[in-house]
This record gives structure tokens, sequence and C-alpha cells, in this order.
């Protein structure tokens, strides 16, 4: 079971990986970089987001409510 010594703060590592990965893809859709390189930093921030949330909720005991 995990506790709240298990969330990530705010420095961690995994936090500056997906900020970096959001920043790469704004910067390419905004330098009009092809249509599948931006889709493909899109795809690659978004999972970054989505498991950090995940491991946070699961840090908290909580479960993710599933995508529909």
């Amino acid at each position: 079971m995990h506790s709240p010594t298990d969330i990530l703060p705010p420095d961690h590592q995994a936090y500056v990986d997906a900020v970096e990965a959001l920043r790469l893809y704004d910067e390419a859709r905004t330098a009009g970089m092809p249509q599948q390189a931006v889709e493909r930093l899109r795809l690659i921030a978004e999972a970054q987001f989505q498991a950090l949330s995940i491991y946070q909720l699961n840090a908290w005991g909580l479960q993710p409510k599933p995508v529909q």
C-alpha cells in the first residue's frame, strides 16, 4: 500500500521530464514542424503526465477513473 510519503514532490525528475516534453511539443507546434513530429511530441508529453497522475493517485490510495 502506498502512503503520502510516496508522493512525488514538484521538483522530482519525472515532473521535470514531463514539463520538458510539453515544452518541446509547444515549440514544435509553434515552429510549424511537420504534423507527424508534432503529434509524436504531444503523445510523449501526454503519456508522461498521465503516468505521473496515475502514480500520484496510487500514492494517495485512489484509483484513476477510466477514460471513456
